[in-house]
């Protein structure tokens, strides 16, 4: 991906934004990249809790937005990863807080002058302010999604809103599929919701219980040595947004959903 700034978002909550973000996030500073993750979900973050930075955030992005703190202030480098940071989330104020304008600014500086290579921007659930705020910056996207019916729905109208705001460059990640069921025609295929979503695929994560466990300690998958279904996925999409070309896992397809998907989104 060309784009420096990225956002990642869905529509719909609990889909794996900001577990994407913090192993996408990591992955890619794994690879070199100096690299910031900010959370835009002000009132209920939780990146720093995923990437196991709770017990050090001081300063955060609302902070920086009113000038209580100068941002590099408020930028929490990752141990395990030197060229990882966090901008982390205000736990007490409201989406009111939250300022296009200033995030816009924040995110140039951290491009420009704090010389980081890549933003990655973890989006709140729903279209409303915190949304538009983690857009207004952002020059890409990385659409997350569940192969269900609702999360594709949901994603489908984000994708709208990303081309109105001129984000032309969407990527699309598919999130906790099981392939077993795809196999047997109960779960959505990928080639069904691309078709139906119309942007390009960057990732398939699969189904993987140790991504649980990962969140509970405080510890992106992406990080660790041990070859993981989850942590194999978010290393190849970071390689992916730097331009490798990896080929997907490939999938048994059945069609069984594909008639009713275009009968819900009006396309047949």
């Amino acid at each position: 991906m060309n784009a420096k700034a990225i956002v990642v978002t869905s529509g719909k909550g609990g889909v794996g934004k900001t577990t994407t973000t913090a192993n996408v996030g990591a992955a890619l500073a794994l690879l070199g990249e100096k690299v910031a993750v900010i959370d835009t979900d002000v009132g209920l973050r939780n990146l720093d809790v995923v990437m196991g930075l709770e017990g050090r955030v001081v300063y955060d992005l609302i902070d920086v937005f009113e000038g209580r703190c100068k941002l590099k202030q408020a930028l929490i480098r990752d141990k395990r990863v030197d060229n990882l940071y966090l901008l982390a989330a205000s736990q007490t104020r409201d989406k009111s807080a939250l300022s296009e304008a200033r995030m816009k600014e924040t995110v140039e500086l951290l491009l420009g002058e704090e010389g980081f290579d890549r933003i990655l921007i973890d989006s709140p659930a729903g279209i409303e302010s915190g949304f538009q705020t983690a857009a207004s910056a952002a020059q890409g996207a990385l659409v997350v999604v569940n192969p269900e019916v609702s999360s594709v729905r949901d994603a489908d109208r984000i994708i709208g809103l990303l081309e109105a705001r001129e984000i032309t460059e969407v990527k699309c990640i598919i999130n906790r599929l099981r392939p077993e069921m795809v196999k047997r025609g109960d779960m959505l295929e990928v080639d069904d919701i691309l078709e139906i979503l119309g942007i390009k695929l960057i990732g398939i994560v699969p189904e993987d219980e140790k991504i649980i466990v990962s969140t509970n300690v405080g510890s992106p998958i992406s990080l660790e040595n041990g070859k993981t279904g989850a942590g194999d996925a978010f290393r190849s999409i970071a390689k992916r947004i730097q331009g490798e070309e990896i080929p997907h896992r490939a999938l048994e397809s059945r069609g069984n959903f594909l008639g009713y998907l275009r009968r819900l989104f009006g396309m047949g």
